[in-house]
């Protein structure tokens, strides 16, 4: 008991910095914003009405959702294919897989998303070299959309949801795979039978990663959705920045937290975070 309370006392003495930058850097700020959504322009819940009325706002939020939910589903199914390759692939294919999962992270998100415009415009490679083939007549709309903006998100995110993956996939115990095998079930059942759900936990914590990053995703969507696909975070800058209409923003972002904050609790209710990395 003795040794306890030292090591509690360390442990809480180590803590304290972080807990304390995390406060200045983000409790602080935070709570201001809570107080503009009550204040401004005038005291009470009338920006939370606006909320719930304005259609424009709950259209914002469902393409949200919308888009964060194909692109979590688009990402995890991708970046399982490719763990599984740099999990339990030969060298050379791990080393392959490796290269195009790290490259990404040395290119800023702001170039990914010009290069995904470039490809992808009225005049860009593919629309040029599908019309040079003959393959189409007119040039495929394919930015200032929302397919634009998933394509977009669903590159940059894919190397995030590879890591968790990559955790519950060297954890598993060869042998069970093996007897999976001696008792009769081919690759494919052994796979979807016994390796899939053994990495369940990787599945879940990369798709809360690819979901919550995908609620606040700004430059993509704001750049290949050309204001024609806004989602939640560019709607929060332009009452910000641009309407000006700071108390709505401000609610805006709250819900936002409030509804990131309640869905992390329910995925931690059924799955212990140390299960997702």
């Amino acid at each position: 008991m003795k040794a306890y309370l030292p090591d509690r006392m360390g442990a809480a003495l180590l803590m304290a910095p972080l807990l304390l930058f995390l406060g200045a850097a983000y409790a602080w700020p935070f709570f201001g914003v809570v107080n503009w959504s009550f204040t401004l322009p005038e005291s009470g819940l009338g920006q939370y009405g606006t909320l719930l009325s304005d259609p424009l706002v709950q259209s914002v939020f469902v393409r949200t959702l919308r888009i964060a939910a194909i692109v979590t589903i688009v990402s995890v199914a991708a970046a399982y294919a490719i763990t599984v390759v740099w999990v339990r692939g030969t060298p050379a294919q791990r080393v392959i897989a490796e290269f195009c999962i790290l490259v990404p992270f040395w290119i800023s998100v702001l170039t990914r998303a010009f290069g995904w415009v470039a490809l992808l415009s009225n005049r860009g490679l593919f629309n040029t070299w599908l019309q040079a083939i003959g393959f189409i007549s007119e040039p495929l709309t394919l930015v200032r959309n929302e397919f634009g903006v998933i394509v977009g998100m669903t590159h940059f995110l894919i190397p995030f949801a590879v890591f968790p993956l990559a955790s519950s996939m060297r954890s598993l115990d060869d042998r069970v795979l093996l007897a999976a095998r001696g008792l009769g079930s081919s690759r494919t059942r052994t796979f979807w039978s016994v390796f899939v759900p053994m990495t369940r936990s990787g599945i879940i914590g990369s798709a809360l990663i690819v979901f919550v990053f995908s609620l606040g995703f700004f430059v993509t969507p704001a750049i290949l959705g050309g204001g024609r696909s806004v989602m939640v975070a560019e709607l929060i800058y332009l009452r910000i920045f641009q309407s000006p209409d700071w108390g709505l923003g401000a609610a805006i972002s709250v819900v936002l937290v409030l509804f990131v904050g309640a869905l992390m609790a329910l995925v931690f209710r059924y799955v212990r975070p140390k299960q997702l990395i």
